[in-house]
């Protein structure tokens, strides 16, 4: 798997190259926003890891520019911790958000998390709620017939709650799920990914009925 690191530091580059390297990824590199989109042009990565703060062009713009033509996993990695700049970042179009300093063995069960998901499944069912349709086969969403934009991330937690509709799912179980291991520190991610999915799938996202909050326990899909 290629993976494109974006960051400004040359020390966190060549200590990612032989980590990641020793691990059996093919690591490319930039050390600013415009190198970076050019660089994914040339290499096709198939995950990036991207800081917010790099000169030329900033992680956000950089984003916005790769969500115009490629859907490979994004992910965040930055020293930035306001939930602010998280949510911007994912409302962007990343799909993970990892903080400095962070543990390897953390970002290397993302990674593999995000490697088992490349690809898509077949045979798997459809699934209702309000005026969504969700095809798992295909990870096509539908909103009242209109095609709906799902990040990667904000796709496998959809696609988690509806292969389990009506259940509760615990955060440990998404978790384990969707970055390979249920002791990474969730840090609000996840309230960040279900708000996300509400926005692009409840009538009234503030008042949601489909994507519910069992406070203390997980989520759950209610399905018709």
């Amino acid at each position: 798997m290629r993976i494109l690191i974006a960051d400004d530091d040359p020390q966190l580059i060549r200590a990612m190259r032989i980590t990641l390297g020793a691990h059996g990824y093919e690591v490319v590199a930039a050390a600013d926003g415009a190198e970076a989109i050019a660089v994914a042009a040339q290499t096709k990565p198939d995950v990036v890891l991207l800081d917010l703060g790099m000169p030329r062009l900033n992680g956000i713009e950089v984003i916005e520019a790769l969500r115009g033509w490629t859907d490979a996993p994004i992910v965040v990695v930055s020293g930035r911790t306001g939930s602010g700049d998280k949510v911007d970042a994912l409302d962007a179009g990343a799909d993970d958000y990892v903080t400095k300093p962070f543990q390897i063995d953390e970002l290397l069960a993302r990674l593999r998390a995000l490697a088992r998901r490349i690809g898509s499944s077949s045979g798997d069912p459809v699934v209702s709620f309000g005026d969504v349709r969700v095809d798992l086969a295909s990870k096509i969403v539908t909103r009242a017939g209109e095609p709906v934009h799902l990040t990667p991330t904000e796709w496998r937690m959809l696609e988690f709650l509806a292969r389990h509709p009506g259940s509760l799912v615990t955060r440990q179980e998404l978790m384990r799920d969707m970055w390979g291991t249920d002791q990474v520190a969730d840090s609000g991610y996840l309230r960040l990914y279900i708000s996300q999915l509400r926005k692009k799938l409840e009538a009234d996202p503030a008042r949601p009925r489909h994507l519910l909050t069992e406070q203390g326990m997980g989520y759950r899909l209610v399905v018709g």
